[in-house]
């Protein structure tokens, strides 16, 4: 329950922030262009709240899903003959000014972007080294082991753990091949080939996928949860909370292969050397385990619980002030020709339409995001924003970018498009961004009650 509210409160946040920057670029360009902006509406529907200043009404609607920004329009307007002969009447500006004005929500979507990685690398994002952990699927049959540390996807030089993650799945979503290089612990370079083609069809964002793909976080050694009292650990002076981080002399990278090397080490000695880590010193242990019956079985214990050790995250993107302006270019840039990428894989096919989100995934990532510190939460932010920015300028009717398509032919022929035109394209832009809403609310409900049963 408390995540569902958080989800909620963070997505209102996040629209509240990107919608007002964005309707604020429409309004901050039409004032300088010379035209009345009536008011200025932070979501939809009747105002709950609203101030008059320089003749525009700022208004909160009743529905927190978006804004818009009202201009003085002949077309709107119940005398479209007197509202054309006043001043700062939109339609009487000439055609640049408008384009102008339509492309500026989108363009500042963009500046908040470039702002907030900017933020976002001055502050520091921490994360984890891309070394992953014991590889299944796909990547245990690419031949990478555990402990791996990976350079590179695709050719893309890979710093951290996430953007390593972001790199696959991209290919992942095409299901193409991709290149992977690694360094293993000894610092031996090589080279390998993720089969992602492999992968089923649709989006590679269920646990199946992820489990196909095999790729997970470092390993980190077992922690013990418990120790019970009078067995074997305990006489040798185990506590709860020490690391375990050999055993006979093997090192357990995590807690999978920790009860491999255990069932191993017991079938050949019931004696045991241990060796913990605790309070930042290592201590050598002498266990011996003891047989029992379970079930009619003969089983070997030693009287632990135990569990993956929490991992620390040991990265972290930083820069200057200074450094931080081009990283968050580049940052945009690469984000930007991903985006851009993934909406043409879609159209002509190569992806699923299944990598479609909506509102409820933003939810929960923004949760999630901002659960993870200011630095994550700016990330999470900069990226929609910038998919904000880019969706809007695809020329859609009834979005920015289908305003500058209309305004465009309109200068091209020397007069307006008719309004039966203009109202079929709007009833088309519509009827394409509800199916698109439709095929995306679809989407992340299969995806959630998919994580739910299981399936």
């Amino acid at each position: 329950m408390q995540e569902f509210f958080g989800s909620i409160f963070w997505l209102a946040v996040t629209l509240g922030v990107l919608v007002t920057f964005h309707e604020f670029g429409h309004y901050w360009v039409a004032r300088r262009c010379g035209v009345r902006v009536l008011r200025f509406s932070i979501g939809f529907g009747k105002p709950i709240a609203s101030f008059w200043r320089d003749g525009t009404e700022w208004a909160i609607g009743a529905i927190p899903l978006g804004g818009y920004v009202k201009f003085l329009d002949q077309r709107e307007a119940d005398d479209p003959i007197a509202a054309a002969r006043e001043p700062g009447e939109f339609h009487s500006k000439p055609p640049w000014q408008r384009i102008a004005i339509a492309a500026a929500g989108p363009v500042f979507n963009i500046l908040f972007t470039l702002v907030a990685f900017w933020a976002m690398f001055v502050i520091g994002r921490p994360d984890y080294q891309p070394v992953i952990g014991t590889p299944k699927g796909l990547a245990a049959e690419a031949g990478l082991s555990a402990g791996d540390r990976i350079v590179s996807v695709g050719g893309e030089k890979i710093d951290s753990m996430s953007n390593a993650i972001q790199a696959i799945f991209e290919a992942a979503a095409l299901h193409r091949d991709t290149a992977v290089e690694v360094t293993d612990a000894n610092g031996q370079a090589r080279s390998t080939v993720l089969a992602l083609s492999k992968l089923p069809p649709g989006a590679p964002d269920n646990r199946a996928a992820v489990d196909a793909i095999g790729i997970y976080a470092k390993p980190t050694p077992p922690i013990v949860a418990s120790v019970s009292a009078g067995q074997p650990a305990e006489r040798a002076g185990m506590h709860a909370g020490d690391r375990i981080v050999q055993v006979n002399g093997i090192a357990t990278a995590d807690t999978e292969r920790f009860a491999s090397i255990l069932a191993d080490e017991t079938a050949k000695s019931a004696d045991l050397e241990f060796l913990v880590e605790r309070d930042g010193q290592r201590i050598a242990l002498h266990v011996v385990a003891e047989k029992s019956l379970v079930d009619g079985k003969e089983k070997t214990k030693i009287g632990i619980g135990y569990g993956p050790a929490p991992a620390t995250k040991d990265a972290l993107e930083h820069f200057g002030p200074l450094a931080a302006v081009p990283a968050a270019f580049a940052e945009t840039w690469k984000q930007a020709a991903s985006m851009l990428g993934m909406i043409k894989s879609m159209v002509v096919g190569e992806a699923s339409v299944k990598n479609l989100s909506s509102v409820i995934s933003i939810a929960q990532v923004a949760n999630a995001s901002a659960n993870q510190g200011v630095a994550w939460f700016l990330s999470f932010l900069a990226v929609i924003s910038l998919s904000l920015g880019i969706l809007n300028l695809l020329p859609i009717p009834i979005l920015d970018g289908g305003h500058i398509l209309f305004t465009l032919v309109e200068w091209v022929k020397g007069g307006p498009v008719s309004e039966r035109t203009l109202i079929a394209g709007q009833y088309v832009g519509l009827a394409l961004l509800m199916s698109l809403m439709s095929l995306a609310f679809y989407n992340d409900i299969a995806r959630n009650l998919a994580q739910v049963f299981g399936s």
